[in-house]
């Protein structure tokens, strides 16, 4: 039986079908599509799933995160995604795209989001987040 899928999300197909393009055949014309992809969804309200960590005093909750250059947020545009990885069982919550991505540019310390990474991997960084943002005046 097929699962419903979140309300959120319907949509997020689009994302995922950009990014494959792009890892397909990179160039500076397909990222220009993934990220007009993504402010489109931004613009309809859409959701990621966002990955969280119990803080350890375990009162709250924190957005989990994956280091490397830099702290970067981890989001996912499906559950299906979210379960394509090692760590299958995790705390998650929707966040509406346009205020993760608000959340990321206000603070310095993220260095991004990096969004499906088990599957269909893209990294968000600042840059590309004002892009996506500052462009929504043009769009």
């Amino acid at each position: 039986m097929k699962q419903k899928k979140d309300e959120g999300l319907i949509g997020n197909e689009k994302i995922e079908e950009s990014i494959e393009r792009l890892l397909e055949a990179p160039s500076d014309e397909t990222l220009a599509l993934v990220l007009t992809v993504l402010r489109r969804r931004m613009q309809e309200k859409g959701q990621f799933v966002v990955a969280v960590d119990a803080t350890p005093a375990g009162l709250s909750l924190q957005v989990k995160e994956i280091k490397g250059k830099g702290k970067w947020f981890v989001a996912f545009t499906s559950f299906e995604e979210q379960m394509a990885g090692k760590e299958k069982v995790m705390s998650t919550f929707m966040a509406d795209i346009g205020q993760l991505l608000d959340m990321v540019l206000g603070d310095g310390t993220i260095a991004g989001i990096a969004l499906n990474p088990w599957h269909h991997p893209l990294l968000l960084d600042r840059a590309l987040i004002q892009v996506i943002k500052g462009n929504m005046a043009d769009a």
